[in-house]
């Protein structure tokens, strides 16, 4: 009984100091889902779309005549935003983005949680605020996406060298090669 018990405790200190993990990692993959739930339906409607036009030479890439579903976050200027299409053309990447305050919403109710945690534990003085939010930078998670499913690389094992620089070369082709005259 005294081991459940010991358990039990050891369970719920876990859960106050690093249950933010727990709740950061959880809200995050429930937000990933619901976005590609959004963009990968049928009807994409209700965005505030906004174009980006990145100069971006990849050599012997084929035009894309039509924008094709892409799910991508990044940052700008402190806000979030999601990328939902995307093509290539005419040596430029065009990317259409939404905002994305669902990302925004989680990451600043993190940082609030673990400054509530941070404040608890420093006494009051002026000359801690500026060590509290030190505190918090080292507490919150950067950017980094995982993923947790299993990837079985298949070996290949060649006779002599091939200089092959990517694993997954996949790549969308609508045109068909040059061809010699």
């Amino acid at each position: 009984m005294r081991k459940i018990v010991a358990i039990f405790l050891l369970f719920c200190f876990a859960l106050y100091h690093f249950g933010y993990y727990v709740a950061y990692f959880s809200f995050r993959l429930q937000i990933e889902n619901h976005w590609s739930e959004k963009i990968f339906s049928a009807s994409q409607e209700g965005f505030d779309e906004r174009i980006m036009e990145i100069p971006l030479s990849i050599p012997y890439m084929a035009d894309e005549e039509e924008f094709r579903a892409t799910n991508t976050s990044f940052q700008k200027d402190g806000q979030y935003y999601r990328v939902i299409k995307q093509r290539y053309i005419n040596d430029t990447l065009q990317v259409v983005y939404v905002p994305d305050s669902a990302k925004k919403n989680l990451e600043s109710t993190i940082k609030q949680w673990v400054s509530s945690l941070v404040q608890d534990e420093l006494p009051d003085s002026g000359s801690n605020t500026l060590l509290g939010k030190i505190f918090v930078k080292d507490y919150t998670q950067p950017n980094n996406e995982f993923d947790f499913a299993f990837n079985i690389i298949n070996d290949k094992h060649y006779k002599g060298f091939v200089f092959l620089t990517y694993h997954n070369q996949d790549i969308n082709l609508t045109t068909p090669p040059p061809e010699l005259v």
